[in-house]
């Protein structure tokens, strides 16, 4: 018996040889390299690095989500894409939009009412429609802020604060945009529902178009609710922009739906260049509601806007206001006209 197991035992030997010898090659060119690797650079184990990064999943008692990958190459192309053309093309464009507004408010100054304020009043927002557009536009200035420490802190605060006094601000900023996010969404969402029906293309638009809106003659355009500059500032910075910011947003926030890490890398990109884009058309949307034209900010403060100011931004909207009856009187018994 022993004889005929030491027999299947030599037999299954050679064959295992015979099956190897096609590997034999490239074992002993790994065995070379390693050897080679060895002797010039001590400790230096290329070829178990090279496939430990390349990124193929191996065994691992942890199961999960590429649990078995080691070490994921990509999350370099994620820091040097982050730290590289993003944060540096995005500070320039963020930069180069303060000083453009910063020169056009000193060559142009802000655009004043050609006439006098009539003392007459109009509805030109409800209690929830301000309510929305207040909530969206404070959540919004606290993610930027916070955004814009968390991305730029270390090489601007940093040396001015010292690590202490900054891993601290950047923990606050860190915590705070991650609450104040969710909420960000669900005004914006709010906000898009209370107003698309009046943000629709209309043939008017294309004269505000021709004309640049009157922002470079003073000329005052002829609009419906909302012109063409604010339609586009609707669906390019609201609907688009600040969705995708969101979305990508919550991907981030909420990394327990076993979403991979390259996915994350990529939300990560997209929440930050899409967050550059619209904080960038943002301070020309903020600039233009308030320093840049005279009484702009009234409608979102009080809900209410001088006949003066509607008839020569809002003209055709003013139109359709007067045909309607006089509405209740605010403090100060100025008549007001009811929004259409």
């Amino acid at each position: 018996m022993t004889d005929h197991f030491s027999w299947l035992v030599r037999l299954l030997c050679c064959i295992g040889a015979l099956l190897a010898l096609p590997l034999q090659p490239a074992l002993a060119a790994d065995a070379a390299e390693q050897a080679t690797s060895q002797q010039f650079q001590p400790l230096n184990n290329a070829p178990v690095w090279r496939e430990v990064r390349s990124g193929d999943a191996h065994y691992t008692s942890v199961k999960g989500v590429e649990t078995g990958v080691l070490i994921q190459s990509g999350g370099q192309t994620w820091r040097a894409l982050r730290n590289g053309p993003v944060m540096l093309y995005g500070g320039i464009a963020f930069c180069a939009m303060v000083i453009l507004l910063a020169v056009f408010f000193k060559l142009r100054g802000p655009i004043m009412l050609s006439g006098a304020k009539s003392g007459r009043l109009i509805h030109r927002f409800n209690t929830l429609e301000r309510a929305s557009h207040w909530a969206m536009a404070i959540s919004f200035c606290v993610l930027a802020v916070s955004g814009l420490v968390m991305l730029f802190g270390k090489h601007v605060l940093l040396p001015v604060f010292g690590y202490s006094l900054f891993a601290t601000v950047a923990v606050v900023c860190k915590n705070v945009h991650n609450f104040i996010g969710p909420l960000f969404i669900l005004s914006v969402v709010v906000f898009i529902v209370l107003f698309i029906k009046d943000n629709v293309w209309q043939s008017i638009d294309a004269l505000w178009i021709r004309k640049a809106g009157g922002l470079l003659t003073g000329e005052h355009v002829p609009s419906h609710r909302f012109n063409f500059g604010e339609k586009t500032w609707f669906w390019l910075g609201v609907v688009f922009l600040s969705l995708t910011v969101g979305i990508s947003g919550l991907v981030l926030n909420f990394p327990n739906f076993e979403q991979g890490r390259w996915v994350m890398q990529t939300a990560n990109i997209v929440h930050l260049i899409g967050s550059l884009v619209v904080m960038t058309l943002s301070l020309a949307h903020i600039y233009i509601g308030s320093i840049g034209m005279e009484s702009a900010l009234d409608g979102m403060k009080t809900g209410y806007v001088d006949e003066t100011w509607a008839r020569e931004h809002h003209e055709l909207w003013y139109d359709e206001a007067m045909k309607t009856q006089p509405a209740t009187q605010p403090a100060g018994g100025m008549p007001v006209t009811a929004r259409v």
